[in-house]
């Protein structure tokens, strides 16, 4: 008799399992954790960087970078002092919850007070995957197009925060067709609560508000 084996809802189990396990020491320390996701080339390397060098002397970081190959980005964190897991995924296109677990093992996590997990490069993969963090943070830039929250509404429809990333690029670029109200009236269809933060990383523009409510949240999670 053949058995009929759902090998999708059992990978999705397994994952659930060691997410609650990850979420449990999280809450346990108190620790922020926050998984951060996106199309590849969006900026997340630059805003963690930004955000950490911003960050320097009110909240100790810490950051699990995910990437199918290489260690750029985590040489690109580690220069800022800042402790760093990598985790190469060999071709997944998503970090997993039992990654995860091993990674917070190599950090400091007692001394920290907030952890950034920079998932794969992806809009779609990472948002079928609790890892275990406190909230999603999803990166939208404005050189993809002001139409990704309407076609990729699961991961804005879960994200607590929405980053508008590269807002630079609308002054200096006349051609760049991105209508930014259209971005956040779409995003807040999907998420009424979302918080929205348009930002450039590379000059810092909007940056101070984004780093302030990371601060608020971490003193909040702390009470």
């Amino acid at each position: 008799m053949l058995k009929k084996v759902e090998v999708g809802k059992k990978i999705l189990s397994a994952n659930e399992e060691y997410a609650l396990k990850n979420t449990q020491l999280l809450t346990e320390q108190k620790k922020l954790c926050l998984n951060m996701i996106s199309s590849p080339g969006s900026g997340k390397t630059t805003i963690l960087t930004g955000t950490i060098t911003d960050l320097k002397d009110k909240l100790k970081i810490g950051v699990i970078e995910g990437d199918i190959q290489t260690d750029i980005d985590a040489q690109r964190i580690k220069a800022t002092k800042t402790p760093v897991v990598q985790i190469n995924t060999a071709g997944a296109c998503h970090l997993s919850a039992s990654q995860i677990a091993s990674a917070l093992e190599d950090l400091p996590v007692a001394d920290l007070d907030l952890i950034f997990i920079e998932n794969v490069g992806n809009l779609v993969c990472p948002s079928a995957f609790e890892l275990g963090e406190t909230a999603k943070i999803v990166v939208l830039s404005v050189a993809e197009g002001d139409d990704k929250p309407a076609k990729y509404p699961g991961i804005f429809a879960k994200s607590k925060v929405m980053l508008i990333n590269k807002i630079d690029l609308l002054e200096s670029t006349a051609q760049l067709d991105f209508d930014i109200e259209r971005a956040k009236t779409d995003a807040r269809k999907l998420n009424k609560d979302i918080e929205i933060f348009s930002i450039s990383a590379k000059t810092g523009a909007g940056m101070a508000d984004w780093c302030d409510w990371l601060i608020k949240s971490v003193k909040t999670l702390r009470l």
